[in-house]
């Protein structure tokens, strides 16, 4: 983010990757459910905020009318007064703002960043792709435009980032004297910062965000942690879960985070869900998570419809951290995903906890991310397997497969 120190508009700037394109408006539709249950389409907003981004969304947001969109934001962030103006535009627009990345179908195997995608993106067309959330970004002064908008929904595996701004300072006249300099980047400094307070008062924001980001030089970068996106207003729910996602790594890949805390805590809780094949009849899910502390030898149990599973016990088990694993064949797969939510329990967990019920994990992009995973999966082949032998584990992290402790 930068700061103007007069009437002369500064260059935008930010610590790295200066050659980033600047900041695009594109119409994008998607698979059903793409952008979360019913919505197919919204609008990217992808690169760095320039000096005329402003405008330019303004006569985006005239072209698609009355059409209520989210608009997802990946940006490094940029000229610092740019998106406070965006920021205005959102507020007046009642606008669902959140942080992902888009990845155009039309760019076939043009890098996503590169020229000729940058010149799709830019072109005005209605495009065709998927959107992520995993991986992207806003940072410096793309949170402040966070702020703007009426409802921000903020995943909980994107990066939020801020930093002290960089003001461009421009004399005539000769060159000034080191003390000038000192004196007029103070004041430049505390124009800047008059102006970020002023718009986060009238949007009734917490201002400590812009004393975290003020303690960072602006050759730095800090990364809000959850509790502080909740803290500054920038999505105050207590429970935040992203979509079940495809991804293609090493080897295909469906997870799924939440991110959730309870009435009275002060900290949020994660948990990370993965669901890998062997073959397309036989698939683990393993479930990481905080350890929950005075359950003794509970288990983990997984609930959808009239089915229960059971997860192999004991967990295993790194610091603070649990991890569950449970086989699934292709039958049960489908069922997982047929349901619009599945609940998660720990067995026993009434006893020794009354107030520790169930916890629901809705089931949005598990149907479709599900379909991509078994496109990469290897046809069944018929294993011969002792009784009660477990499937073999795909990495050293998962669980170890041992028997369910004795009711």
């Amino acid at each position: 983010m930068q700061a103007k120190p007069a009437s002369r508009p500064a260059a935008p700037a930010r610590p790295s990757g200066d050659g980033a394109a600047a900041i695009s408006f594109a119409l994008v539709k998607g698979a059903p459910d793409a952008c979360g249950p019913g919505c197919d389409s919204w609008i990217a907003a992808e690169g760095k905020i320039d000096n005329s981004a402003a405008a330019r969304f303004r006569k985006f947001m005239k072209q698609i009318g009355d059409r209520k969109l989210p608009i997802y934001f990946n940006s490094p962030g940029g000229n610092l007064e740019q998106a406070l103006a965006i920021g205005n535009i959102l507020r007046e627009k009642k606008a669902t703002v959140r942080v992902g990345r888009t990845t155009l179908q039309e760019c076939g195997f043009e890098p996503q960043e590169g020229e000729a995608c940058t010149r799709l993106k830019q072109s005005g067309r209605e495009l065709h792709g998927d959107v992520w959330t995993r991986g992207a970004i806003c940072n410096s002064a793309c949170p402040y435009l966070i702020l703007g908008a009426s409802s921000r929904e903020i995943a909980p595996d994107v990066t939020l980032a801020v930093h002290s701004p960089r003001v461009i300072l421009n004399f005539t006249g000769g060159v000034p004297s080191r003390e000038l300099r000192a004196q007029a980047m103070q004041r430049a400094m505390e124009r800047s910062d008059k102006m970020v307070l002023g718009y986060m008062a009238r949007l009734g924001a917490d201002p400590g965000l812009l004393t975290v980001a003020r303690s960072v030089p602006f050759e730095g970068m800090r990364i809000l942690t959850r509790e502080e996106i909740a803290r500054f207003a920038l999505d105050r729910r207590d429970r935040v879960e992203s979509s079940w996602m495809f991804e293609a790594a090493a080897r295909g890949i469906v997870y799924k985070t939440i991110l959730s805390r309870q009435d009275g805590e002060t900290s949020f809780r994660t948990m990370r869900l993965q669901l890998v094949c062997f073959d397309q009849d036989r698939f683990e899910l393993d479930v990481e998570r905080n350890a929950p502390t005075g359950l003794g030898g509970a288990g983990l149990v997984l609930a959808s419809g009239n089915a229960k599973l059971n997860f192999l016990w004991p967990p295993r088990r790194s610091g603070d951290r649990e991890t569950w694993g449970v086989f699934l064949n292709a039958g049960q797969i489908r069922a997982l995903a047929a349901a619009p939510l599945v609940e998660f329990g720990d067995a026993g967990a009434k006893a020794a906890r009354p107030k520790l019920g169930p916890f629901p994990v809705a089931s949005d992009g598990l149907q479709s991310a599900l379909k991509r995973l078994a496109d990469t999966c290897p046809p069944s082949k018929a294993v011969a397997q002792p009784p009660g032998a477990a499937v073999p584990r795909t990495q050293g992290s998962s669980p170890q497969a041992a028997a369910q402790p004795a009711p």
